[in-house]
């Protein structure tokens, strides 16, 4: 359920690191604790991100949650598909519908995050 390959936080991120590159998205967990998503707030390209800070949000038929990066980096993607279909996080969050990809600029972050196996332990 949880690709091996991708690095999590207990805040429902992941994030899959390719080189010094990172895309960043929401568990399958997190859609399915939202419920239907139907807007998404995301940093425009060039933006600075900081490893725990909030970075955008998502608002679904019960609440907006904030979005926290799980590492820290430049902005250098955005998927524009969310912004005519939200949804897309609901039906594909480990896939299709990343929110952004950054540039890493601090890699020792990463050691700090959690495996797919950490992961799924902490969801119980």
């Amino acid at each position: 359920m949880y690709p091996d390959n991708y690095r999590y936080t207990k805040e429902h991120e992941w994030v899959l690191v390719d080189g010094e590159s990172g895309t960043i998205g929401i568990t399958d967990h997190a859609q399915s604790e939202l419920g239907d998503i139907v807007f998404v707030d995301l940093p425009k390209v060039g933006a600075t991100i900081e490893q725990g800070k909030t970075f955008g949000s998502v608002e679904s038929v019960k609440a907006v949650s904030d979005l926290y990066a799980p590492v820290s980096g430049e902005v250098v993607a955005v998927n524009s598909d969310l912004n005519t279909q939200p949804e897309l996080l609901n039906s594909s969050p480990h896939d299709s519908a990343w929110l952004i990809k950054v540039k890493i600029t601090a890699p020792g972050e990463l050691d700090g995050l959690l495996s797919a196996a950490d992961y799924q332990t902490y969801l119980g």
